[in-house]
């Protein structure tokens, strides 16, 4: 892979380009990574009409309950003003929907259990636990197997 450089005050914006024979793995991540540059780091997150301002790295999922959204980290769950369907435009490629009514930070993912009517999913540290439906089971193995290859590499 080559990679080049040009630095230039007459261009008016920051402009990054991959030019490649063809679309693989590799080429796939390394443009999430640089789409996810552009995501927002925080969210803002409300409990006991205090605002929090949370990282999106210690969310370990978002899950809705009657019309209400919560971001849900190890300990605590805060209000979020998002829908799920806007969270999923705004997080980037570490968040995933494991069901209708849940997105899952990959990063997050502590162990996961598969039995004959459900997958269930842990987090390190936490008591929180989430289940994945059968509709999205199969995309989170194919998306955390993508993630353990690019690892090994």
């Amino acid at each position: 892979m080559k990679v080049k450089l040009d630095i230039n005050p007459d261009h008016q914006e920051t402009e990054v380009t991959i030019s490649a024979p063809e679309m693989n793995d590799q080429i796939q991540e390394l443009y999430r990574l640089l789409q996810n540059q552009e995501k927002i780091p925080q969210i803002e997150g409300f409990k006991d009409k205090v605002s929090y301002y949370l990282n999106l790295v210690d969310i370990l999922f978002f899950e809705t309950d009657s019309k209400v959204v919560m971001a849900h980290t190890t300990r605590d769950a805060y209000q979020v003003k998002y829908k799920l369907y806007e969270l999923e435009d705004i997080l980037g490629a570490n968040y995933m929907r494991v069901s209708k009514s849940t997105i899952l930070n990959l990063n997050q993912i502590y162990a996961i259990t598969r039995s004959i009517s459900n997958c269930q999913v842990k987090f390190q540290d936490s008591y929180k636990v989430v289940y994945v439906s059968r509709h999205y089971y199969r995309d989170l193995r194919n998306r955390l197997d993508e993630r353990r290859k690019y690892y090994e590499k």
